[in-house]
């Protein structure tokens, strides 16, 4: 999320509300909309997993690959797309994000192939990481008060967790039409958007610097240790593919941390790493990321592998999920109020943990309406945790990195999402589904545990700030 601050340079904000900037109420919508897509695209492909191979082939694999094709290049690209939205303009780089975004969507929806899908996903991802911190710097520009862009913030905020809760419902609801209506679904958005965009003005350019090392170093590395474990589920960890996919993410790694560390304009500062208040709040959104979407990806093949439910009796099972999640978002930000914000954080991260750890111990002959129920404390306790995860990182560092650690939080969490669908994917591919299953909900739960506890202990009571 780009939150540009030149203080050598006049502040794009007053350039911007000086010369008329359009509707702020059309900026704040198409900001909405965007985020709003950019998440219901990461989730509510999982619930048509089983329908699209049934139709386009491909085994867990090729699965795995139409989840993971967009959440890592998303992820990979976050790092560098906040510089190049300060470089051509908020509003150019979200028109130019969105009409990529929505063209991708309109492949995916014809594509007559798995291979032709997964190319489609890529490009959405994208489209994607170019839209979101444009969104913000968006809202930045539209809402020069604090306050007003305070407000703004927060029902932007409240678009992608509606969104991520949504995602599974809707799409089993359009899979029973077909499961390429989850793409089309994006058309019509394309043209709200086309609309929005004539209301708002151009805006201003700035000069940031690009580290093209550190980002091509990123995408190898995130894409090479994807690649191999996802193959891996299908051939094995000792095949030569998969070793030296791995070798080659371990390498890019390593040239990515040197160009960090040495390079004049890193897009991830290593000292950001120094302090826990910006550590934990780093590895719960990659905890919680884990945990819900890995939670959803397995049990949408669950349901319709092992218990025969159809697409949408798969999605209903989790409409319980996103009706608490939705009221948490609410309730959330009172908690941080009046219990500052280490107690959500560590409470809402331990709160999945329990969820996670009843689903996996519960008998298979477990009816799935209680099922259903079940998986409301992951929800609610996602939707406590996350507002102040942000919280601490943004209140942990100065406001001209705000930017830069927020895209490095969406980076964590997007990466924990692909990691979660590969590694999952591989165990229900190994050990079948059940087992995969199981296995892979104690992984989840032993993360946010960890996390959890080291929230709770070593976040001080100074660092409880209000929301």
């Amino acid at each position: 999320m780009s939150l540009p601050a030149t203080p050598a340079r006049r502040d794009p904000v007053e350039e911007v509300s000086q010369r008329g900037n359009g509707s702020p109420t059309a900026a704040l919508t198409a900001a909405v909309v965007g985020f709003f897509v950019i998440t219901l695209d990461a989730l509510v492909v999982n619930v048509a997993l089983p329908t699209i191979r049934d139709d386009l082939g491909g085994g867990v694999t090729g699965l795995q690959w139409v989840m993971d094709g967009y959440t890592l290049m998303f992820a990979a690209l976050l790092l560098s797309s906040g510089s190049l939205s300060d470089r051509v303009g908020a509003r150019q780089a979200y028109a130019a994000g969105f009409a990529l975004f929505i063209a991708a969507s309109a492949v995916c929806g014809l594509a007559p192939s798995l291979a032709a899908l997964v190319v489609a996903r890529l490009v959405q991802g994208l489209g994607a990481a170019l839209m979101l911190p444009a969104s913000m710097a968006l809202i930045r520009e539209a809402y020069p008060d604090q306050a007003k862009r305070a407000r703004a913030i927060s029902i932007w905020a409240m678009g992608g967790a509606v969104a991520s809760a949504a995602g599974p419902v809707a799409g089993g609801f359009l899979t029973e039409l077909s499961w390429r209506a989850i793409f089309f679904i994006n058309l019509p958005v394309g043209v709200l958007a086309l609309f929005l965009f004539s209301r708002i003005a151009r805006s201003p350019r700035q000069d940031a610097p690009l580290d093209w090392t550190g980002q091509i170093t990123a995408v190898v590395a995130m894409g090479g240790l994807t690649y191999g474990v996802i193959e891996a589920g299908a051939d094995g960890f000792a095949t030569a593919r998969v070793l030296v996919a791995l070798a080659l993410a371990a390498v890019a790694l390593a040239v990515f941390l040197m160009a960090q560390a040495r390079g004049q304009h890193p897009m991830v500062p290593l000292d950001l790493f120094r302090s826990r208040t910006v550590v934990i709040p780093l590895i719960g959104g990659f905890a919680f990321t884990v945990g819900f979407y890995g939670l959803v990806f397995l049990l949408s093949l669950y349901f319709q592998e092992e218990r025969g439910l159809t697409s949408l009796g798969t999605g209903l099972t989790f409409l319980p999920m996103t009706i608490v999640t939705a009221f948490m978002n609410l309730v959330a930000a009172r908690a941080a109020q009046r219990f500052g914000v280490r107690v959500p954080l560590a409470g809402g991260l331990f709160l999945m943990a329990v969820g996670l750890l009843v689903l996996c111990a519960v008998p298979a002959s477990t009816a799935t309406w209680l099922m259903s129920l079940l998986m409301v404390p992951v929800g609610a306790g996602g939707a406590l945790a996350v507002p102040s995860l942000t919280t601490v990182l943004l209140d942990s560092v100065p406001a001209e990195r705000a930017g830069t650690a927020s895209g490095v939080l969406n980076t964590f969490r997007q990466m924990g999402g692909a990691l979660a669908v590969a590694v999952y994917g591989v165990l229900i591919a190994r050990t079948g589904v059940l087992h995969g299953m199981r296995v892979s909900l104690l992984i989840s739960t032993a993360l946010l545990l960890a996390v959890a506890l080291a929230g709770a202990v070593l976040l001080k009571p100074a660092a409880r700030k209000q929301l």
